[in-house]
């Protein structure tokens, strides 16, 4: 499929979806908002990043949040945005890396949205991540120890996703096209059951 997606063809997809959303899922670093963004205008859905509809309903950061409460706390508060946004109907949610552990958001976005981990290595994670201070995660030490024990915590929950995408160092239009093509056999697999 091209980067571009014709009028007719976003349209084909959005009517398939229905109120569903697409939910990015993955690991820090895996490209969940750039790609996002670009997926989004590609489909002509809206862009919603939870981290920062987290901010925006806390005003506060969230390395302030988990240094105010704690990663409990937080995860809980994830778990309501992303309820909230995947029931606002179809767009594109880039959510947080922990948000798809909860087996409760698991079980809701299946219900309400096409779910695609952007699955990456962790050299891969650990370049992008690097770029960026704001990972309270990842104020450790050894933060690539910390990355390297999260993918094997959480890759397996990921698995569990409805698409795999694997991201690398390449443009997101890229990754943008490799999802769509995803969603489209995904959708189409879909209709003939």
């Amino acid at each position: 499929m091209r980067s571009e997606l014709s009028p007719d063809g976003a349209a084909a997809i959005q009517d398939r979806l229905g109120h569903r959303s697409i939910a990015l899922i993955g690991l820090m670093g895996a490209g969940k908002t750039t790609v996002g963004r670009r997926l989004a205008a590609l489909l002509a859905l809206p862009f919603r990043d939870t981290d920062v509809e987290i901010e925006a309903a806390s005003r506060m950061t969230i390395p302030e949040l988990f240094e105010a409460y704690g990663e409990p706390e937080f995860r809980a508060l994830e778990a309501r945005v992303v309820a909230r946004l995947a029931a606002e109907g179809p767009q594109v949610i880039a959510t947080g890396g922990g948000a798809y552990l909860h087996a409760e958001t698991r079980a809701m976005l299946k219900d309400t949205a096409i779910t695609v981990w952007l699955k990456a290595d962790l050299e891969t994670l650990m370049e992008r991540v690097s770029r960026r201070s704001n990972r309270p995660l990842l104020k450790t030490d050894d933060p690539r120890e910390v990355m390297r024990r999260l993918m094997d915590i959480r890759y397996p929950v990921y698995a569990e996703a409805d698409i795999t995408i694997g991201t690398r160092d390449v443009k997101r239009d890229i990754i943008a096209a490799e999802i769509l093509e995803a969603l489209d056999r995904h959708l189409e697999t879909e209709s003939i059951r």
